[in-house]
């Protein structure tokens, strides 16, 4: 395949052992809850600062890997009027691209919903290779109960999520394909675990019946964690075992590699259940951590939306990526 090599040192830099990639690629909508729990206006310059106070903190490049950016971050710039593509560039942080756009309701199962984005997709991976991304993002939503999520659906978002693969890697672009198993509900882990193995392993199938390049994927998937409305109690090395055996299961050993979602569990629970994933075997695949709000959030709750309170933020999210690069390595 003609860009096995790029997409080989993309992967190489995207999985380095210490460091995590930090997802800041919430669309309009999302990045205006984040403001709105800090009592914050959700303007594009407010979004652009809430994005600058991550990029733009000293030394942040000892512990990130990667960045995911969403399309209006990529093409933003900070106060100083330097693009925040330059900055990561610069830094050696790999930068990432959402590119799915959304989800959408199928007739068979109108309480489900499959991710959409295919169309145009050539072009705008065609862009944003232009613009400096290396790897790219695609998120379906899985929500668990006794009957859910059901076959055709699951089946319809691995087969989705297969053909966007096969375009970024056209691109020389990384798919990052993400199958959220969602924490939310009041099932038990043994049930998120059944569905995650199910769900991962639906992904691998089709990714090889579409003839996608195995070595040229990166896998971000949830840990095996119980309900957040479940009154199973949250045992990091009980979540450690269940992910650990789940990923033996079904991620073939020549996958690019594998990185966690944190998926609404807290700061703590994230970091406390990463380090004991990393504390057991070694899996015969790279892995590393992909999180969110749980790396955002202590940062957030600092800033306040005031520019008095940016430096302490940052230091805040710095201390939080030191965890993280900790955790990682089993040494939290």
């Amino acid at each position: 395949m003609e860009h096995q090599q790029l997409l080989q040192e993309t992967i190489a830099k995207m999985m380095t052992q210490g460091k995590g990639i930090v997802a800041l690629d919430e669309s309009t909508t999302t990045a205006g809850k984040r403001l709105l729990d800090i009592a914050v206006e959700n303007t594009e310059d407010n979004r652009r600062i809430y994005r600058e106070l991550y990029i733009n903190a000293p030394g942040m490049q000892q512990y990130v890997s990667g960045v995911i950016l969403y399309d209006e971050t990529l093409r933003q710039s900070d106060r100083a009027g330097i693009p925040f593509k330059d900055t990561l560039h610069k830094n050696g942080v790999v930068i990432g691209i959402k590119v799915d756009e959304g989800l959408e309701v199928i007739e068979n199962s109108p309480e489900e919903k499959v991710t959409k984005g295919l169309d145009g997709l050539d072009s705008r991976l065609a862009e944003y290779f232009e613009l400096g991304a290396r790897f790219a993002k695609w998120r379906a939503e899985l929500y668990v109960s006794d009957t859910l999520p059901t076959d055709s659906v699951v089946q319809e978002n691995m087969l989705r999520m297969a053909q966007y693969a096969q375009v970024c890697h056209q691109h020389g672009i990384v798919p990052v394909v993400e199958p959220e198993v969602f924490m939310e509900g009041a099932h038990s882990q043994s049930r998120a675990k059944e569905v995650t193995a199910h769900v991962l392993a639906m992904l691998i199938d089709t990714l090889k019946e579409q003839n996608v390049w195995l070595p040229g994927v990166v896998v971000k998937t949830s840990m095996v964690v119980p309900g957040s409305t479940s009154s199973e109690a949250m045992d990091a090395r009980k979540i450690a075992a269940d992910t650990v055996e789940v990923l033996q299961q079904t991620i073939p050993a020549d996958i690019g590699g594998v990185i966690f979602l944190s998926g609404g569990q807290t700061t703590e629970e994230a970091l406390r259940d990463l380090d004991a994933i990393a504390d057991m075997e070694p899996l015969p695949f790279p892995v590393a951590c992909s999180f969110g709000r749980a790396l955002q959030k202590p940062a957030l709750d600092v800033w306040q939306g005031k520019d008095e309170n940016i430096q302490s933020a940052q230091q805040a999210f710095i201390e939080v990526l030191q965890k993280m690069s900790l955790a990682d390595q089993g040494k939290l």
